[in-house]
């Protein structure tokens, strides 16, 4: 019989030790959580509108019977590869209350310029100029994730971050069908221009929302709502568990992050697993109802929410398995599991039109993997501040050069309904997936037994005893 205490320890993870602590935890979940979550919301509440918008009549609108929309997303993808890691470089430089939220009003603002587009030319620009503004958002926020919580309170709290944007695309759908159905029209305008209206004005004010409330770090924290006592809780609950004091930036860093093999390993990971979510990222479903007929626009928009919903439920119940575990690679084979099944099952194009609904609902699993890598990643470079906030930019940012180009070859509009060869990619992406995995757990287990065992005296040291 399972034991309530097991069960409790499962959802809650382990119970800090003192009363002030779970205060603190408490508190800093409430404020932290909730602004980088609204945050996330509204990031991929944009990035979905544009794939939601596209089939809810811009592209006949704007004429878009190519491969505009996959250039579209290119271009955003650009821009996101560009801004990120110099963003998260500025993070140790500007105040993370400050900086996070005034690029959130950056992209509301050009979000409020799409609904007035007439050129998809002008798309491309704006999109552009949007990916540099949120590419501060997902590392950013799992760079501070894993300043402010221990390993074994990470992996649920990088889970609810990562869930909160899959909840905007799950919105997005919603939202769209609802502003298709009431506005489409009103003050002359499409449906679709609304959705960016509306996108707009629920992004402004949780911009507004940060700048009052986000905590910075541990280490540099004025908030109001912490006592003294409870900053400086925050700062020492840490020590041990990730490098609470950082020296100066200066070119050492280079070095420190080229000679070791977390960079590399750490990036070709996410680079390679966060193809994955090729599925959701380029609504493959949304299209795939539009091609094959039958369906309203309103169908169109709110079926594929049902593999939003399947990506959060895994990534919330994986998440909080991790920590409880302490162990992270099991997640990524259940995601690359679930890959291979949706490919086949969509590949064989005689199978009938409900296995293929589910074919896109389990392909959701894959999303599971983005809490648990960068978690993983957080826990591996725990010891070099530094370090830690350029490897979780590098693992976003080489996945997104691999997005630059990898939905015009493998998943171009034309291509639907079948997609056969981005099915045939899933497939390979997925295997690779596995052993990439075993490489990042091989190394790590192999630097890990390097510093259980006893060093040899450095050079120096031996000199110095000899003098």
């Amino acid at each position: 019989m399972v034991r309530p205490s097991f069960i409790k320890q499962v959802l809650l993870g382990h119970t800090p030790s003192t009363r002030q602590e779970s205060r603190l935890l408490l508190k800093i979940d409430w404020f932290i959580l909730s602004y980088c979550c609204l945050m996330y919301f509204t990031n991929y509440l944009d990035r979905s509108n544009i794939n939601n918008a596209f089939v809810s009549g811009m592209k006949e609108d704007l004429n878009m019977f190519g491969k505009e929309i996959n250039n579209i997303n290119t271009i955003f993808t650009c821009g996101y590869i560009i801004g990120m890691i110099p963003n998260n470089i500025m993070l140790q430089v500007v105040s993370p209350r400050i900086w996070l939220p005034s690029m959130q009003i950056v992209w509301a603002i050009l979000t409020f310029c799409t609904s007035a587009v007439h050129r998809v030319e002008q798309i491309y620009a704006i999109r552009f100029f949007q990916g540099i503004a949120e590419s501060s958002t997902f590392v950013g926020v799992h760079y501070i994730l894993g300043s402010w919580y221990k390993s074994t309170e990470l992996g649920k709290r990088s889970g609810i971050f990562t869930s909160s944007g899959l909840v905007g695309t799950l919105f997005s759908g919603i939202l769209q069908a609802a502003v298709y159905k009431h506005l489409d029209g009103v003050s002359s305008l499409s449906g679709w221009r609304w959705l960016f209206i509306v996108d707009g004005i629920i992004t402004v004010p949780i911009a507004v929302y940060g700048f009052f409330i986000f905590p910075d770090f541990p280490r540099t924290t004025k908030a109001f709502y912490l006592t003294q006592e409870e900053r400086e809780l925050a700062y020492t609950r840490l020590q041990g568990e990730i490098q609470v004091d950082r020296p100066p930036l200066s070119w050492n860093l280079t070095r420190r992050i080229l000679t070791r093999w977390r960079w590399y390993a750490c990036s070709l990971l996410f680079a390679i697993s966060g193809e994955t979510e090729s599925f959701g990222s380029n609504n493959l479903m949304g299209q795939w109802l539009k091609a094959i007929g039958g369906y309203t626009i309103e169908q169109i928009d709110y079926y594929p929410s049902g593999a939003t919903a399947v990506a959060i439920a895994a990534t919330l119940i994986c998440a909080t398995w991790t920590d409880y575990s302490r162990v992270r690679w099991p997640v990524l084979i259940c995601m690359s599991t679930a890959c291979i099944m949706a490919a086949i099952c969509i590949l064989v194009w005689s199978s009938p039109i409900g296995l293929k609904f589910f074919a896109y609902y389990i392909a959701g699993v894959s999303y599971a993997g983005q809490a648990t890598t960068f978690a993983w990643a957080n826990e591996i470079c725990a010891d070099d501040d530094q370090e830690r906030s350029v490897v979780l930019a590098s693992m976003n940012m080489w996945n997104n050069v691999i997005n630059a180009w990898w939905s015009i070859v493998f998943y171009p509009a034309t291509d639907a309904p079948k997609f056969t060869r981005g099915m045939i990619a899933m497939l390979c992406v997925s295997v690779a997936t596995l052993a990439v995995t075993y490489l990042v757990y091989y190394l790590e287990r192999r630097e890990h037994r390097y510093r259980r065992e006893p060093q040899p005296p450095s050079p120096e040291l031996e000199m110095d005893k000899e003098k």
